[in-house]
């Protein structure tokens, strides 16, 4: 993982946005704490002129509540090892969370029977407390490349009419103009979506029902996160 000082610099703003340039979050291919140690040293939006990667990573990390984000493993090197770490943290905050729960009972006194009762009841108990507990919201970012029938269409206003898609669960983050070939570019933008409200089918077919303004939409990039 990249080491960065100074990132309220604009020289070490600069070295971030080149790092993010073609990385999704700092410490891997999924959020860790690294990534939220260092949105905490950037402290707010950057210039999305300037530094449009850490504008769009910025965003995106703003979409986690400081919950969620104390959840994160130290560091990961693909989404794999995230996720196994960030269960592996919620398991043992589930079990850290119920230490006050005695399964078993102790006293000495009670008969075999009344032994076996009072631990079945406990268990039922710390059953039905363990179900109430709520789990983790799974999230995706995904990037679409929006491609427009020719060069006489404006990419800025497919930017507009990508973005004038709102939903529950669903954040937009930066965008860009990439040129294809011919004078012709297209739109590259990202978001983060909460995958049991919103679907990457479902935004494929919003989008391309700006018809007049986009011929196609392919996804660049789809990450749990």
């Amino acid at each position: 993982m990249a080491q960065f000082k100074d990132v309220k610099s604009e020289s070490g703003l600069s070295a971030l946005n080149d790092y993010l340039a073609n990385n999704a979050y700092v410490g891997g291919f999924s959020p860790s704490s690294c990534d939220s140690s260092v949105f905490d040293s950037v402290g707010s939006a950057p210039c999305e002129k300037k530094h449009p990667h850490v504008a769009r990573w910025y965003k995106n990390i703003t979409s986690f509540n400081k919950n969620e984000r104390s959840e994160w493993p130290k560091e990961t090197s693909s989404g794999a090892a995230s996720a196994a770490n960030g269960a592996a943290k919620k398991e043992e905050a589930a079990a850290g969370g119920d230490d006050d729960i005695d399964l078993f009972g102790s006293d000495d006194e009670e008969d075999d029977e009344e032994k076996e009762r009072v631990k079945q009841q406990r268990l039922k108990e710390y059953a039905e407390k363990k179900a109430k507990k709520p789990g983790p919201i799974a999230k995706s970012n995904i990037i679409f490349d929006v491609k427009p029938w020719d060069d006489t269409i404006d990419i800025k206003e497919i930017e507009k009419q990508v973005r004038s898609i709102e939903t529950d669960g669903l954040v937009w983050g930066a965008g860009k103009i990439v040129p294809i070939a011919y004078g012709i570019n297209k739109l590259q933008i990202c978001c983060v979506v909460e995958d049991d409200k919103v679907s990457s089918d479902w935004l494929e077919e919003s989008i391309t029902g700006f018809e007049d303004l986009v011929q196609s939409v392919d996804v660049v990039a789809f990450n749990k996160v």
